[in-house]
């Protein structure tokens, strides 16, 4: 079983960064595949960012790509996102996931672990 808290949220302007981190527990994170979700209020969950078990291969929605990076740590069960030129439309609560398989992927319902997620919220 893998046990996942959030960390980084906040208030930001928009333009600005932010470097959200997700802390794994278990001895098996390098088994799994991790992902970056959001969900603004009124909206269903929308895929940000997944990356594999090893941390070669990631993807990205087209919302963020180009603005956002995933990178994990499997040492330290760290995965990142980190989040630049930020924008009124990315505020909403952002989950990490894992998956098990290694493999990445954009579903969320292929994610068997969530957070429980940070806020994100960006001022104009």
């Amino acid at each position: 079983q893998v046990q996942l808290v959030e960390s980084g949220g906040g208030l930001v302007q928009a333009g600005g960064s932010l470097r959200l981190s997700c802390a794994a527990s278990g001895r098996t994170f390098d088994r799994y595949a991790m992902g970056w979700f959001r969900q603004a209020p009124g909206k269903e969950r929308e895929f940000v960012a997944t990356i594999n078990a090893s941390g070669g291969v990631s993807d990205y929605s087209a919302s963020v790509k180009g603005r956002s990076t995933i990178a994990r740590d499997n040492a330290k069960n760290m995965v990142y996102l980190q989040m630049n030129s930020l924008k009124p439309e990315d505020t909403a609560v952002y989950y990490c996931a894992a998956r098990g398989g290694g493999i990445i992927d954009s579903y969320w319902m292929s994610y068997e672990y969530w957070g429980q997620g940070t806020q994100v919220t960006v001022s104009s």
